[in-house]
């Protein structure tokens, strides 16, 4: 008669999400896993794979967790260009917040520690930020046909250039410790869609 399971597998894939996330992949041993999630080696073996296994489906939790704030902020009624403003200064404010220079963002942390070596975490990588530019994309040509948006600006083009900022918002707010540099950037960015 097989064992039922003593542990939520939602909720100790969310701690090892929040563990990854604070620690990075390299920096998290498979015995830290252990102790931080309260399970045995066997457990987590046979709920989740390995600790390859187990990031992976982390970083897929945190795609599903992050995408549909995005999505409402872009796609609510209304004039959409405020949104995009709005969702471009909100990621400059987390980049320059001291409690989440530790952190960062999960995806962007995935993406200079273990996309260059690693093609299934490129490509959660990618994944994420081609939604995350549609959804800008969408929202810019929202704000073009409602006139918010000159229309010899390309949204498409302006939907790459916010997500690639957006990015370097993140990367340079974990090591910059004067927020005037990430904010600075991203209201000069903004500029471009006047």
């Amino acid at each position: 008669m097989a064992r039922t399971k003593e542990f939520d597998p939602d909720a100790v894939l969310q701690s090892a999400l929040e563990l990854f996330w604070r620690r990075g992949y390299e920096a998290t041993s498979m015995a830290d896993l252990v102790e931080h999630l309260g399970i045995g080696r066997a457990s987590l073996y046979a709920t989740f794979g390995n600790k390859r296994d187990l990031y992976l489906k982390a970083l897929d939790r945190y795609g599903e967790q992050s995408h549909p704030r995005l999505l409402r902020e872009l796609s609510q009624p209304g004039p959409a260009l405020p949104a995009v403003c709005s969702v471009v200064r909100r990621f400059a404010a987390e980049a320059a917040d001291d409690s989440r220079r530790e952190t960062g963002c999960f995806m962007t942390n995935t993406a200079a520690e273990l996309a260059p070596h690693d093609s299934a975490m490129a490509r959660r990588v990618e994944l994420s930020w081609e939604h995350v530019e549609t959804l800008l994309h969408s929202a810019l040509v929202r704000a073009q046909e409602q006139g918010e948006l000159p229309r010899d600006r390309d949204p498409a083009a302006l939907a790459r250039m916010l997500l690639v900022l957006m990015q370097g918002l993140r990367v340079v707010g974990k090591a910059s410790t004067d927020p005037a540099r990430v904010r600075d950037a991203a209201e000069q960015a903004l500029r471009l869609l006047d």
